[in-house]
């Protein structure tokens, strides 16, 4: 489907073209998701869409023309659950936050999202920082980034190098769908988030997009947005394993794991009709 018919279709008019900066890869990461739900031909009233709070939450508050809602930094994976639990199964929730929402002051939410594998699709934009707010470094910001609270370059460890990863954490929480991809990579973004939409459990999808306005300007020294682009392009590995890499984006689906673990609102309904039958549950 053509851009322009499928924002049409899901986009409300009066938030298109949306609030991302010119040349921001936040406007392409949106439309991934978009293009994932028109893939599986599911319809404005299929999906309850959720946001956060900076860039993304911004790009992506009250556009889908079915049903929405927005959490407070952090939070939103709470509400979410509590939504999950009163909508019908059928019903496709999907979230949309940025990495500091994810990864730092939501990350033990996110963390209990996926110890109970509640049925929701966390789609993770992450610009390397928290570019709504200056620029300042994150814990998903390059080692060595020149940002606006970091003038010498970031010194303290982050989540992606260095022998860590937040995709780790994840799935040892108990996420049961995980893939990491950078905007630039053509169909393999929304052929994981069909994927993760179509998932019964916890599914997260990280997208890592370019930020013109402060990490082109100051980590890589250009707001060019060809140079700016390219510098994703050429640090973008396709791999199946979460393996570190110092100066590399490693992509791909890094479980799978449908089917192995209860989901929480199915185990909740058991429970209580199994409390309503008289029945010994501890």
């Amino acid at each position: 489907m053509a851009v322009n018919e499928l924002l049409e279709k899901f986009v409300r008019p009066e938030k298109n073209p949306g609030t991302a900066c010119r040349g921001c890869g936040l406007r392409l990461a949106h439309r991934k998701v978009l293009e994932a739900i028109d893939g599986l031909r599911l319809g404005l009233a299929d999906v309850v869409w959720g946001t956060g709070i900076g860039c993304s939450g911004r790009q992506t508050f009250a556009t889908w023309k079915g049903d929405t809602f927005a959490g407070t930094h952090g939070r939103v994976y709470a509400m979410a659950t509590g939504l999950r639990l009163a909508l019908p199964p059928e019903k496709r929730l999907i979230l949309t936050v940025g990495d500091g929402d994810a990864f730092t002051i939501g990350l033990l939410h996110l963390l209990n999202c996926a110890r109970r594998n509640v049925d929701m699709t966390v789609v993770v934009f992450d610009n390397l920082g928290y570019q709504s707010t200056g620029g300042q470094y994150s814990i998903t910001t390059p080692a060595g980034s020149r940002t606006d609270s970091s003038p010498y370059g970031t010194w303290e460890p982050n989540w992606t190098q260095g022998g860590l990863d937040v995709m780790r954490i994840l799935k040892e929480a108990g996420a049961t769908f995980l893939a990491r991809h950078t905007v630039l990579e053509g169909e393999a973004p929304v052929e994981s988030l069909k994927k993760a939409i179509a998932h019964r459990g916890f599914s997260l999808v990280q997208l890592i997009y370019p930020c013109v306005t402060h990490f082109g300007a100051q980590a890589l020294g250009t707001r060019e947005i060809p140079k700016i682009y390219d510098w994703f392009r050429n640090r973008t590995t396709r791999s199946t394993d979460p393996a570190d890499a110092a100066d590399h984006f490693t992509t791909g689906v890094f479980i799978d794991a449908a089917g192995s673990r209860p989901e929480y609102a199915a185990s909740m309904r058991a429970f209580v009709a199994g409390v309503q039958d008289g029945g010994d549950h501890v």
